[in-house]
């Protein structure tokens, strides 16, 4: 890095006090909030936390109401904004709260790590900015701008890199104002120092990066090359009641797994040699004990998950027999097409129902 220190803290921060974005969590700081925000913004842009922060932060204005709510209410409220384990985590963090720390969020460092959903970014985040301290802090972002300013050739996804960025982190941190020089540094990142198109010629701290000044900085940072991303087809079933038609068969996930504690449009993933519509009977038997006639497939959703894509295919189908029990899933109702909206259900489930909606042709033939 060319420059002093000094310097670098003053440029950004002379920066940041100019151009700093006007965000929700940055206009009303506590550490509630700032614990709330940063679980949210957890592999998700801003933008498009800010709808769900508002609406959270009506609805469960204090750790104590949050903890008291219901995890359905909870659920709801989150409807959309992915890693729903985020909003179980909250939840229970809520509560241990409550309970062990006179609902008050806690400022020591290992009571921080202690709560689920915190590790040591968040932990750092919320120290730094509710607080004051001299925590230092480690997105994607901050990564990527240390690796431009220090030119690293090495892999930012190696432990011994993570230590070391870690490291750089803690020396850049000023004690004072701590928690606006992290917030500047995502902030950078977020604005200025993009992965594809960095925008050199408008970076407060450009003079400092040796990326830049060696004309590599779009070759930074350094990553592993990624594994293929699997691909499953999925068949879901709206199995309709055998003798009320406009009712049809939800199910809810395991809360202990994933999209846990979510409704669903019950199915699973298609095996080898399977057709989607053996593959709709089996698991409905698996799942939920019942046999069901499958008709036609009327809509399909494709999804990109962290680690996987999904096809999902969603049948009409006609429920013959077996009352539906909790093998695979933690409940189960029989809801009309007006009652769907009192329940919680990943965006796939969203795109069935909208589809279901628009429907014009007979619903099981």
């Amino acid at each position: 890095m060319i420059g002093a220190i000094e310097d670098f803290r003053g440029a950004l921060l002379a920066w940041f006090d100019v151009h700093a974005r006007s965000l929700p969590w940055r206009d009303d700081v506590s550490p509630y909030r700032t614990w709330v925000s940063e679980i949210m913004l957890q592999q998700t842009q801003a933008a498009t936390v800010i709808p769900y922060y508002r609406r959270f932060i009506a609805r469960f204005p204090t750790v104590q109401a949050l903890a008291r709510a219901p995890i359905d209410d909870v659920l709801k409220l989150w409807e959309g904004l992915g890693y729903y384990r985020r909003a179980h985590h909250l939840h229970r963090a809520a509560r241990i709260i409550v309970e062990r720390h006179g609902g008050r969020v806690p400022q020591d460092e290992s009571a921080l790590l202690a709560l689920p959903g915190v590790g040591r970014y968040t932990a750092g985040a919320i120290r730094s900015i509710a607080f004051g301290q001299p925590a230092p802090v480690m997105d994607g972002n901050v990564k990527r701008i240390l690796a431009r300013l220090d030119d690293l050739t090495e892999s930012i996804d190696l432990r011994e890199t993570e230590k070391r960025l870690w490291a750089r982190a803690a020396e850049l941190l000023p004690a004072n104002r701590p928690g606006d020089f992290n917030q500047a540094m995502m902030e950078l990142g977020a604005t200025i120092c993009q992965p594809a198109a960095p925008r050199c010629d408008v970076c407060p701290v450009a003079d400092f990066c040796l990326a830049r000044a060696r004309g590599v900085q779009t070759q930074r940072p350094v990553r592993t090359p990624k594994q293929r991303i699997p691909h499953y087809h999925v068949a879901a079933g709206v199995v309709w009641h055998a003798t009320d038609p406009d009712r049809f068969l939800i199910a809810q996930r395991p809360v202990g797994g994933m999209l846990g504690g979510l409704w669903e449009f019950p199915g699973g993933k298609q095996e080898p040699g399977e057709a989607l519509p053996q593959t709709l009977a089996r698991e409905l038997q698996e799942e939920l004990a019942i046999q069901v006639a499958v008709g036609d497939k009327f809509t399909q959703v494709k999804h990109a998950f962290t680690h996987f894509r999904i096809t999902l295919h969603a049948f009409h189908a006609r429920h013959l027999a077996g009352e539906p029990r909790c093998i695979g899933v933690d409940d189960w109702r029989w809801v009309t097409l007006a009652d769907v909206d009192s329940f919680a259900f990943a965006r796939t489930d969203r795109a069935i129902i909208a589809a279901l909606r628009n429907e014009s042709s007979p619903r099981f033939s």
